[in-house]
């Protein structure tokens, strides 16, 4: 069992239920499976669990057409033949293990201590990708069949794996992970995140800012909703701008919308309404 005990980090606000079910995961030492919108703060979950319990972050970004071999190692057949070719490499070209070059999963394995393991949008990949990943990550070890050799864990990795639910994973995948979905921050929260970033922020700003904020949330046809990171950028900006008013936000006038909507036709819905005063 683990005695270290997550209670947040620096930048990061954590409510009671997520605390709790990243503790029991890592006392289970199974895997965290975090579900939400883009910007609910999964990703940075993981960054926070590694600040605050010390731990290196080693981060697995999956593609669609990633090879679960690639997250373990790769053979570096190129730089061997090179060294084959020319002959002025220090590396012994008969040992192949000296071109074998850890995956992200497993810099994990290897590593001296214990480290926050994050498996970022898990869904992208196909489901053999999934299970076979599980399969490893339960048993903590993987064969290297170049040279012979099966790689152990050193130390079971934290492990947090992401997903914006765009594709459904498989019952297998579910059940050997803990599960948690992280709603998008209602209003009261945001406030204590924007609190975080900008603990000088005026009342004023902080409150029209976040109301105008979910205002252009729910603009009706948006794609690409702004999220949490937009909110942040768009408040550095309008702090930047010495002829703002944050007074002026409760009146419609909404400057700077490009922070917010990063599509044309969103940008464009939003500008619409906003020239027009209908959010106000």
């Amino acid at each position: 069992m683990n005695s270290q005990t997550f209670t947040g980090a620096s930048r990061y606000v954590l409510d009671a239920e997520l605390a709790q079910i990243v503790n029991v995961s890592m006392a289970l030492e199974m895997p965290l499976l975090l579900k939400g919108e883009p910007g609910t703060g999964k990703t940075m979950l993981a960054h926070a669990i590694a600040e605050s319990l010390k731990m290196p972050l080693i981060v697995l970004n999956v593609k669609s057409s990633m090879k679960l071999v690639e997250a373990l190692y790769q053979y570096d057949t190129l730089t061997r033949l090179n060294d084959s070719r020319f002959g002025d490499s220090k590396r012994d070209v008969s040992n192949i293990e000296d071109y074998i070059r850890m995956g992200k999963i497993g810099q994990a394995f290897v590593s001296d201590v214990r480290t926050v393991l994050l498996i970022d949008e898990i869904d992208k990949a196909d489901t053999d990708f999934q299970d076979d990943m599980l399969d490893v990550l339960d048993q903590m070890e993987f064969d290297i069949i170049e040279i012979d050799k099966t790689v152990r864990a050193k130390h079971r990795p934290v492990i947090i794996i992401t997903s914006n639910a765009k594709k459904d994973l498989s019952d297998p995948f579910l059940g050997r992970c803990n599960f948690h979905h992280i709603a998008f921050p209602d209003p009261k929260m945001m406030r204590k995140i924007i609190n975080v970033h900008f603990p000088d922020i005026s009342d004023t700003l902080a409150r029209n800012a976040i109301a105008a904020f979910y205002r252009l949330r729910e603009v009706d046809g948006i794609e690409k909703r702004p999220a949490t990171r937009e909110l942040i950028n768009w408040i550095r900006a309008l702090r930047a701008d010495p002829d703002f008013s944050p007074k002026n936000l409760a009146k419609g006038d909404v400057p700077y919308l490009g922070v917010l909507f990063k599509k044309s036709q969103d940008y464009q819905r939003a500008s619409n309404l906003v020239s027009r005063r209908r959010l106000i």
